[in-house]
């Protein structure tokens, strides 16, 4: 009886373990969904500002946004923002593609973009952050 009693703890252990791993696995891509979807969402309203907050704070100090840059968003009014799904590039990587429709908001000549997003998972900080800075609105693809 002891033996079933050992077994059965050690097979309901194995499985709460189990269980905890795949929370963990889930919690970091609801994590992902999230920021992905609030991300397109500042994007979508065209608030760069906000948009910047989701930029690793290593990229956002190696590479300051200028006024210029700031001049040339308000250029521009976002006019879709259609993604392709997130794919793994490594365990705490993924990339996604994004095209990005702009109307010129002086002349209403509309364009697209592609940003090609990469965004790396931060343990600490238990987020995801955007490290391929803002899409390139300069250059259309």
């Amino acid at each position: 009886m002891r033996r079933y009693l050992i077994g059965g703890l050690l097979v309901l252990s194995t499985v709460l373990l189990g269980a905890c791993a795949s929370k963990e696995v889930r919690s970091k891509q609801t994590i992902l969904d999230e920021t992905l979807r609030s991300y397109a969402a500042t994007i979508r309203w065209g608030d760069i500002a906000q948009a910047q907050a989701f930029l690793d704070p290593k990229y956002r100090q190696a590479h300051p946004q200028t006024a210029l840059d700031l001049a040339r968003y308000k250029q521009v009014q976002i006019s879709g923002y259609d993604e392709q799904p997130a794919t793994p590039v490594n365990e705490s990587e993924v990339a996604q593609t994004v095209q990005i429709g702009l109307v010129n908001v002086h002349t209403q000549t509309a364009r697209s973009v592609v940003d090609h997003q990469i965004w790396k998972y931060d343990e600490q900080a238990k987020r995801w952050w955007l490290t391929s800075g803002l899409p390139n609105i300069n250059h259309p693809e």
